[in-house]
C-alpha cells in the first residue's frame, strides 16, 4: 500500500492517478489518502499500517516531515523539502527516507516552455513546493526572486511588485494553494495588469483546471499552465523511487 499525507486532501487527484496506474498495469497495490491534522500523527499512521511501503507528502508537511525521517536524498537535503518518503522495514526497525520528486516534475514540464527571453522568474510563496521550484529554475539557468506576504532576505512582498519588476520577470510561478478547490475564487495578489504575451504563468494548483491566477494572466495574453502534468511527472518519479 502507498498513500498521501497532508491536510486538507479533498483537492488531490493522486489516489485516482495511482490506483488507475495499478489497475492498468496489473499491479496488486492500492493508494490511499491519509489526511492527518498534525505531522506528529505520522508515527501512529506508520505504526498502524504495517503494509505501507511509501507515501507522498503535500501541504503543509513538506518541510515538517523532515525531523521524522531517518535519511534524506542529496537533492531533498539541498532543497530542504520532501514530497516522497520510502519505507523500509527490517525486522522491527522502520527506516524512512525522504526524497523530492517535485523538482523533477516541475523541471520536466516547464523546460520545454521556456523561451530565450525568459531569464528571470518570480516564485509566489515560500513553502515546501517553492523550494523545489526554485531549485529547478536555477538548474535551468533562471534567476529567481521569491514573493511572500512578509519581506525577508531574498524575498520581496506582493506590495513591492511594480511594472518594472513584472516586466523583467517573464516567468511567474504560483506555489501557494490560493485558488485551489474549493476556494476557486482566490488568487495571488499580483498586478496582473502588467503581464504581457511575453510572460509564462505556471500554477502548481491543478484543481480546478483553470485557476483564477491562470484566468487573470491569460486575459493579459500570458501563456498559462496548471500543475497537472507536474503531478503526473512527479508521481511517476515517486513510483521509481519506491521501486528502487
Amino acid at each position: 500500500m502507498y498513500g498521501l499525507i497532508g491536510n486538507p486532501l479533498g483537492h488531490s487527484f493522486s489516489a485516482d492517478f495511482f490506483n488507475k496506474k495499478f489497475q492498468d498495469e496489473g499491479i496488486d497495490e492500492t493508494y490511499r489518502l491519509f489526511p492527518i491534522p498534525e505531522i506528529s500523527d505520522i508515527e501512529n499512521l506508520i505504526g498502524n499500517n504495517l503494509d505501507l511501503k511509501g507515501f507522498n507528502v503535500t501541504i503543509p508537511y513538506k518541510q515538517q516531515i523532515i525531523p521524522y525521517l531517518n535519511a534524506l536524498s542529496d537533492e531533498a537535503r539541498e532543497i530542504g523539502a520532501v514530497n516522497v518518503v520510502k519505507i523500509d522495514r527490517y525486522n522491527n526497525k522502520v527506516i524512512l527516507t525522504g526524497h523530492n520528486s517535485d523538482v523533477i516534475g516541475f523541471r520536466e514540464t516547464i523546460a520545454p516552455m521556456i523561451k530565450p527571453h525568459m531569464k528571470k522568474a518570480l516564485v509566489l510563496g515560500t513553502g515546501g513546493a517553492s523550494k523545489a521550484v526554485i531549485h529547478a529554475l536555477k538548474s535551468l539557468g533562471i534567476s529567481v526572486t521569491s514573493v511572500s506576504r512578509k519581506r525577508s532576505e531574498n524575498t520581496i512582498t506582493y506590495n513591492d511588485l511594480t511594472s518594472a519588476i513584472i516586466g523583467e520577470n517573464h516567468i511567474i510561478v504560483n506555489t501557494t494553494p490560493l485558488g485551489m478547490w474549493p476556494n476557486i475564487d482566490e488568487s495571488p495578489a499580483i498586478p496582473y495588469i502588467f503581464l504581457t504575451p511575453d510572460h509564462l504563468c505556471y500554477d502548481l494548483v491543478y484543481n480546478p483546471e483553470i485557476t483564477m491566477f491562470m484566468s487573470k494572466s491569460k486575459e493579459m495574453g500570458a501563456i498559462v499552465k496548471n500543475g497537472l502534468d507536474m503531478l503526473h511527472a512527479q508521481a511517476l518519479a515517486a513510483w521509481e523511487i519506491w521501486q528502487a
